[in-house]
């Protein structure tokens, strides 16, 4: 790669610093300039890590090396991950951090393309834009995922998926922060091998915030997930209702 850009040209129209060259050929984003705000950050660090690792096969190896490992075991990741971290953060942001870089570096290579870009419309390298001239991505949780890998299910599958990802996601609930760094690649896993999106920025922040938040976050995965299994199912109602009807 021949650059990237760099975390503090996410929300400023201020040219960006420069970058420095990593072994292996990613490009490094600095760390000077303007901060910018943590969501924008999230989001910035997560198209990145899904186009270098789509364009640099040595820094993908690097990041899927840190899958379930702790951040004392992850020296291959740190020329990678390190640029990105904010200044002013908790031991659990930056191990957030580690693990969704290495989650999105697990997946199968067809399926990094970024949130909220279609193949061939990815962030391109050194790519600037003031944050007040691009619109902002809805968010989705890791529930509204886990309901999409129900409502993808072809026939009898989607049963058998229902239960799945109900159970899934109420073991991920009921974890503390270490169970929850320990059961979440595998669930991630899952959803990436029915070809279900997961939103990248949104997880590494309930990720790096889970300690002080997970009753908020799990009420609302859990929220989400049956909010949409209910309206799936009213809508399934409604079809086989006029489909009656159109018989008789």
């Amino acid at each position: 790669m021949s650059g990237t850009p760099p975390p503090a040209a996410q929300d400023t129209a201020t040219a960006p610093p420069p970058t420095a060259a990593g072994a292996g050929g990613a490009a490094i984003p600095g760390q000077s300039g303007p901060r910018p705000r943590q969501d924008s950050r999230a989001q910035a660090f997560t198209d990145w890590v899904v186009q270098v690792c789509r364009e640099d096969p040595g820094a993908r190896s690097a990041l899927r090396s840190g899958l379930r490992k702790d951040l004392d075991s992850v020296q291959r990741m740190h020329r990678l991950v390190a640029p990105w971290l904010p200044e002013q953060r908790s031991r659990d942001v930056e191990r957030a951090y580690y693990a969704v870089a290495a989650m999105i570096a697990a997946q199968p290579r067809s399926s990094l393309v970024p949130a909220g870009h279609r193949a061939g419309n990815a962030v391109q390298p050194g790519e600037q834009e003031a944050a007040r001239d691009r619109p902002r991505r809805l968010r989705t949780s890791l529930g509204t995922s886990f309901a999409m890998a129900v409502a993808e299910g072809p026939g009898r599958e989607k049963e058998m998926r229902a239960g799945a990802a109900e159970s899934r996601l109420n073991i991920l609930t009921r974890q503390g922060i270490n169970g929850l760094h320990r059961h979440l690649p595998a669930s991630v896993g899952y959803l990436r091998t029915l070809g279900v999106d997961v939103d990248w920025a949104q997880l590494l922040e309930d990720l790096g915030h889970w300690r002080a938040r997970s009753g908020r976050i799990s009420r609302v995965w859990l929220q989400d997930f049956y909010r949409l299994r209910s309206k799936e199912s009213v809508g399934q109602a409604d079809e086989a209702d006029e489909r009656e009807l159109a018989e008789h």
